[in-house]
């Protein structure tokens, strides 16, 4: 008899943990409270509580070919920066391929986890659900994995905001916008200069009186495009992953930084921050730039107060009349479902061997799947950490004492505060290659490079300089895919395809005679000079020097 995996939530996480599941001969019953898969990425027009929600025009930030699961490439006419709806295509095509649906009991949400009373010797668990007829039921699982995200619960710190409460126009948060025509002609200020703030301040821009963007510290901005107009995280590669470790931290900033004041001077535009580039999650964001070149952006610093229908900024000056405040101040996560012990949350930080493994429990039953904020792509981190998972959850792995889990705990949360300015939202960061190979590492399937570098050579450069793409994960070991070398190998046609909409045939070349008539003035110069002697005869007969010419010069 299979063991019995309960999984809650059927978006990006919990769909790969489902499919995780089957490959390992683990048996998954999804539990999804909404009536559809895709959890953050599907729009709604009204948001649901405790659901994580998007605006209309949402693309993600990571490309296709980074944003992946290994074993399923995004078709190749798809953009590379895909809206969300595009992703809710993926998502369905991946459901159907490896026949996930079956195994979701949607509007079903999950009201308890608790251990059993054996648990300690059976590492079970009872759940307790209630579908949208209000019944309830109670099941037994061997095993849990959460996949909730971190998007669900918004951060709305009105207590930092004085006046707030007498406001007379209208405030809420980012999950709660959808789209900018209610504000035509408006007055706007949004606070928070994260993606969501950036994104929400460039489309309301468009259509309001004025857009105010309200940031404490500042950011640095990146842009979704590189050079020669590819993808920026398709560049990153493991070349310039050693590189950022070997050289000093802060001359990595400066090179960074350098890079993208050559694009615009982030201190002419206000938004230079006082902390390094790699000291705070980037904002990623084409457009912000050419909104506050032409106006319809101002940046100012963080608000002083709220008085009436004015909004005044810690510079002393002054908005009058504003009709729209947006907090795009983050989220905070949760797990109300499990009893605190489980899982201790205090500002924003939960105790997880490697963000997935709570470390004192009697067995390694229970998993966090996707709690991370990484410098990359989400999906492909929670397919690994989801690997990972299912084969401790059979035995095939081990983890570690008690006291090696919280010691590795410690040390990140060291590591994460020495780089990291003081804020919520660093307290799940982690670095996509760092990361994934560590990991992977614990799974048996990190790709040796150095090996690769002298058994398939071809393959190994492709590693060692190309983009870190999922397939890499998939060459070797459990969960091993014969069709990874080859998408390593096509990835950059993915990549080129989705823009190849017209014929675009470079014409021939014509032969220049640039170098041909460049040649005969030299020779014509060489033989002049060489007779310059002459020169009176030929202005007398130039006929005869000419001829004699003839067989210095090239024949065509």
């Amino acid at each position: 008899m299979s063991r019995r995996v309960a999984v809650v939530g059927a978006g990006s996480s919990g769909l790969v943990c489902m499919k995780c599941c089957l490959d390992e001969g683990l048996e998954p019953v999804c539990f999804e409270s909404s009536d559809d898969i895709g959890g953050l990425w599907r729009f709604k027009e009204n948001p649901e509580p405790d659901r994580a929600s998007i605006y209309h025009s949402v693309i993600i930030n990571t490309s296709k070919e980074m944003m992946c699961y290994s074993d399923y490439p995004i078709p190749a006419h798809f953009p590379n920066f895909m809206h969300n709806s595009f992703i809710m295509d993926y998502f369905r095509m991946y459901a159907n391929h490896f026949q996930l649906t079956k195994h979701i009991r949607f509007h079903t949400r999950v009201l308890n986890i608790k251990k059993r009373s054996d648990f300690s010797r059976s590492g079970q668990w009872d759940v307790e659900t209630e579908n949208k007829d209000g019944k309830k039921e109670k099941h037994i699982f061997d095993a849990v994995m959460i996949c909730i995200g971190h998007h669900c619960q918004p951060n709305l710190p009105l207590h930092d905001f004085p006046g707030i409460e007498n406001f007379k126009g209208k405030y809420f948060h980012s999950r709660d916008y959808k789209t900018p025509e209610e504000w035509r002609n408006k007055k706007a200020v949004v606070i928070g200069i994260g993606n969501s703030g950036g994104d929400i301040a460039v489309e309301l821009s468009r259509v309001t009186k004025q857009l105010y963007l309200s940031t404490r510290r500042g950011a640095w901005i990146l842009n979704r495009v590189g050079d020669n107009g590819m993808p920026l995280d398709m560049l990153l590669n493991r070349c310039l992953n050693i590189l950022r470790h070997t050289l000093p931290f802060g001359l990595v900033c400066s090179l960074g930084e350098k890079q993208l004041n050559s694009r615009f001077n982030h201190s002419l535009y206000n938004l230079k921050p006082k902390h390094r580039l790699f000291s705070q999650h980037p904002t990623v964001n084409d457009e912000l730039p050419n909104r506050i070149l032409s106006g319809t952006v101002q940046v100012k610093p963080n608000i002083r107060r709220f008085q009436g229908s004015s909004v005044e900024f810690d510079d002393g000056s002054v908005v009058d009349d504003v009709d729209l405040v947006v907090f795009a101040t983050g989220y905070k996560f949760s797990f109300p479902f499990l009893a605190s012990n489980v899982v201790p949350v205090s500002d924003n930080q939960a105790s997880l061997y490697k963000y997935v493994f709570p470390p004192e429990l009697d067995r390694p039953t229970l998993a966090i799947i996707g709690l991370v904020q990484p410098l990359g792509a989400i999906m492909p981190i929670s397919e690994m950490q989801a690997r990972w998972a299912t084969r401790v959850f059979k035995g095939c792995i081990k983890l570690p004492t008690l006291g090696g889990m919280q010691r590795d705990i410690q040390s990140k949360k060291e590591d994460m505060a020495k780089r990291y300015v003081s804020s919520q939202r660093h307290t799940i960061q982690v670095d996509y290659i760092d990361y994934m190979d560590e990991i992977a590492d614990l799974v048996g399937v990190r790709p040796r490079i150095s090996r690769l570098l002298l058994t398939d050579p071809r393959l190994g450069l492709k590693l060692l300089l190309g983009p870190c793409t999922p397939y890499q994960y998939r060459l070797k070991g459990p969960g091993k895919w014969a069709g990874a070398r080859q998408a390593i190998f096509t990835q950059w046609e993915r990549v080129a395809q989705p823009m190849q909409t017209r014929p675009c045939n470079e014409p021939e070349p014509r032969r220049s005679l640039k170098w041909p008539l460049l040649l005969s003035a030299t020779v014509v110069g060489l033989a002049a000079y060489c007779h310059r002697s002459s020169l009176p005869g030929f202005l007398q007969d130039p006929a005869a020097l000419l001829d004699r010419m003839k067989s210095y010069l090239p024949a065509y």
